[in-house]
Order: C-alpha cells, then structure tokens, then sequence
C-alpha cells in the first residue's frame, strides 16, 4: 500500500466521496421503479446491455457485463419469462441463444436508462466538454486498469 500525504489523501478520499454520491444521484430513480416492480439493478444492466447489442449471444451478454453466467443466469431467466427479453436460435447454430429486447423491454430500458441519459446530458453540458472528456478517461481507466 502506498504510504500518502495527507493532503493527497484527503483528494483522494473527496474523489472516493464524489464517486459514491455521484453513483447514489444516478440510480436513486431507477433503483425505485425498479423495486416496485421487484426487480434489481443486475435487470436494469441486462436490459441495457442487451439494448445496445440487440441480437447478441448469452456469452457476448456475459463478455460486455463482465460477468459470470451464474450472475446473470437467474435475472435473464426471469426477464425471458416476463417478455421483457426475447430469446431465439441463432439461424446458424441452435444451441446459441440471440438475445433481443422486447417491445415491453425497450419501454422499461428506455423509462430507467432514460432518466440517467437525461441527468448525464444536464451535468455534462454544466461541466463543459473538457470535463465531459476528463470524466470518460477516467471511467475508461478505472474500467481497464485492473488493481
């Protein structure tokens, strides 16, 4: 463990701080219309995983989310049997499921992720693009970098 100053450390800790307040702003709203409709936030990543790559495969699914099939085995299921998710052969290989978002699982995506397209385009224009920049970089690193 790095040994810091105190100074760098209390920048540190506000970054830690500014983190968890930003993540808590942006899926307060979701997380309740979530609840009420006894889901979680793992449906939402679903939904919009599959959303951005309609017709994906079950393992590309697993590839994007970085996730385990065990972690989303159990919330697709579920998403699938309430015609939120549709599944289909893949034309070439049958044992391969294509994943599509239904007409009722684009509505929910897009009334969930829509609130936080709307709060990021707000707080992006605010800040002005070079911040809108640093703050991707440092998304993309935290994201890439493993630790």
């Amino acid at each position: 463990m790095i040994d810091l100053n105190k100074q760098r450390e209390t920048e540190l800790n506000q970054a830690l701080e500014a983190m968890y307040f930003g993540f808590k702003a942006i899926i307060a709203k979701p997380d309740e219309q979530l609840k009420a409709l006894g889901l979680s936030r793992v449906h939402h990543r679903v939904l919009y995983f599959i959303g951005r790559n309609q017709g994906s495969s079950v393992s590309e699914l697993l590839v994007k989310l970085k996730a385990s099939k065990q972690y989303i085995n159990k919330p697709l299921r579920y998403l699938i049997e309430q015609g939120y998710v549709l599944a289909s052969p893949d034309a070439a290989d049958k044992r391969i499921k294509r994943l599509l978002l239904s007409e009722k699982g684009m509505g929910l995506e897009k009334k969930l992720s829509g609130g936080q397209r709307e709060h990021f385009l707000h707080v992006f224009e605010e800040a002005g693009v070079d911040a809108e920049q640093g703050w991707r970089l440092v998304m993309l690193l935290l994201a890439e970098t493993p630790r």
